[in-house]
């Protein structure tokens, strides 16, 4: 019984070097043997580890994924990417020497498959985390211009986004070499025989050559400029930014409260996605701070506060938890925010929504297209004439029928809609906007007011409103306002008040066409102004210029405009005349 509890474990071959090599077989992938241009089609396997006896029987073709520590990378080149030999000869060499500064210096090349594309692997003597090693590499290779793409260059272990679940996903799998055409490479990129036994000698020769360790991981990872953590753009730069001023430690005095604020950010917003784990609070976040302080250079040298420095890390952990910044992937709610920011809170709920500012900016070009028109004296008389010529000015349908308050001209003429009955002919509504989905926030339903939507100011006569229907134009059959409330007040019917809301409006809206027009003619007599003052500076100049044709020019302007130049600045050259003979 005590044997069947224990965790299952497939039988080892010891005296296996090659299969050594590769000692995490969870979650690994397997494929039949394809036929000759056919892809393999790869499954993963995660019901038990992959054995050492299955990978020798060779009835399949395996690839393993890596576990949280390695002993080795892998670089994948596609026969077709732009860094194969084949297309690029010195791209490899560019590869190491992107990696040279983590200390990998060497690796052993082999083909991947009959597919000809290349891997590359580059082992080293202490085992790393995977985690870690995958951002370093990525960094690296990416910083000397190399983009990671399938298809192109791919790394293993790749770099796993961070989940705001707290969840991760598996590292990407890669097939075992010297498998189904799988062979080593020598220097000119030639395929040469070779054995387990063969590629054992080799990876270790490579192995004792590339001494990577955790202090250079440590430093690599701090001085990246480019890192890729799954997270936005801006995030990404709120990192980087406090990277660069933390990493650089103390330079001179009067720089620790500077620093420790800066460490505190970084440990408490993002340290749980730098590293791992659970996000700091408390006194793990205290603590991080102090190790994180007297670790950083000339700390010992410029900081002052040596003797204090638990304490005042004390006082930063306090002030970060009790304000507005939070672990990144978690969000603040608005309780707290209410509690330690009340007047913020209540600030952000009177700031109007996004479909407010859209529906202002949207009014206001409205208003300006109409203005216009009106300086142009070319605004149409009738509805669909004015629908299309406010069409061209880029203003959707949808937004002049929402808004048509503003530039129908029955919109203050609800009179002549009520004499409809008696003679008159029914007046022309706009075409129909394009017809939004039921759960757009541009357009309303039928049982529900929109407050970008306007009560129907058409008559009943025209268009295709009934009586005795729900309306066409999406807005409610109870006569009720934008803002659910009843139209007419008590003690006037609803048409004198609508009347006397119109004229309103139309008053408003008379001063500021007024007021646009009064100050686009001060502005034309003002750069009319400049522009007659700029033509007399210049003529003057003419004239004082000698030069006799532009004193010619200056004069026929001065024949057309007389009394405005000062003819007495003239300056007519001294013309010589040769004696005769």
């Amino acid at each position: 019984m005590v044997s069947a509890a224990r965790e299952f474990q497939y039988v080892q071959e010891w005296d296996d070097a090659f299969l050594m090599l590769f000692p995490h077989r969870f979650d690994y992938i397997w494929a039949e043997h394809s036929d000759p241009g056919v892809k393999p089609q790869w499954k993963t396997e995660s019901r038990h580890p992959l054995s050492d006896r299955l990978i020798r029987q060779g009835s399949s073709l395996y690839g393993v994924r890596f576990g949280a520590e390695t002993r080795y990378a892998l670089v994948d080149i596609d026969v077709t990417s732009l860094y194969h030999p084949s297309r690029d000869p010195f791209a490899i060499s560019r590869i190491v020497a992107a990696l040279e500064p983590l200390g990998l210096v060497g690796y052993l090349a082999c083909t991947s498959s009959y597919s000809g594309g290349l891997h590359l692997y580059f082992p080293f003597q202490r085992s790393q985390s995977s985690w870690q090693v995958a951002i370093v590499l990525a960094c690296l290779l990416e910083n000397a211009g190399f983009k990671l793409q399938p298809g192109q260059l791919e790394l293993f272990p790749n770099p796993r986004p961070f989940t705001t679940d707290g969840t991760y996903s598996l590292f990407n799998a890669h097939r075992l070499p010297l498998q189904a055409g799988s062979y080593l490479l020598n220097t000119e990129w030639q395929p040469v025989w070779g054995n387990t036994q063969t590629f054992v000698r080799q990876w270790q020769f490579v192995q004792e050559r590339n001494t990577l360790d955790t202090s250079t991981i440590k430093r690599v990872l701090k001085q990246a400029r480019r890192r890729q953590y799954g997270i936005s753009g801006k995030v990404e730069k709120f990192i980087n930014d406090l990277n660069a001023e933390i990493e650089q430690g103390w330079t001179g005095v009067g720089q620790t409260n500077r620093l420790l604020g800066r460490i505190t950010m970084r440990s408490y917003i993002f340290h749980h996605l730098l590293v791992g784990g659970q996000p700091l609070e408390g006194q793990a976040l205290v603590d991080n701070i102090v190790v994180t302080a007297r670790s950083l250079p000339g700390y010992t040298d410029w900081c002052q506060h040596q003797h204090e420095i638990e304490h005042r890390a004390e006082e930063w952990a306090r002030c970060i938890e009790n304000s507005h910044y939070f672990h990144f992937g978690s969000r603040i709610s608005k309780s707290k925010l209410e509690l330690q920011a009340p007047e913020l809170a209540t600030a952000i709920d009177q700031l109007p929504s996004w479909n407010q500012r859209q529906s202002a900016v949207t009014r206001d070009r409205i208003k300006q297209a109409i203005a216009d028109l009106l300086e142009k004296g070319s605004l149409p008389v009738r509805p669909t004439a004015r629908f299309q010529a406010l069409l061209q000015y880029g203003i959707g349908g949808g937004s002049l029928y929402r808004h048509r308050d503003l530039w129908h001209p029955n919109y203050f003429g609800l009179g002549s809609a009520q004499e409809e009955g008696a003679g008159h002919q029914p007046v022309e509504n706009p075409p129909h906007p394009p017809c939004f989905s039921e759960n757009s926030q541009l357009d309303c339903t039928e049982a529900a007011s929109n407050w970008l939507s306007s009560p129907s100011l058409f008559p009943n006569g025209g268009g295709d409103n009934r009586q005795d229907k729900a309306s066409s134009h999406c807005f409610s059959s109870e006569g009720r306002s934008a803002d659910g409330n009843a139209l007419a007040p008590s003690g006037s019917t609803g048409v004198e008040y609508i009347q006397q809301a119109l004229f309103q409006v139309k008053a408003q809206q008379e001063a500021y066409q007024q007021a646009r027009r009064s100050a686009q003619l001060r502005l034309q007599h003002i750069r009319s102004e400049a522009q007659q003052k700029q033509q007399i500076d210049q003529m003057q100049q003419y004239l004082a210029s000698g030069d006799p044709i532009l004193i010619a020019e200056a004069r026929a302007w001065a024949e057309i405009n007389p009394g405005v130049l000062d003819m007495e600045q003239l300056q007519l050259p001294l013309i010589q005349i040769p004696d005769s003979e």
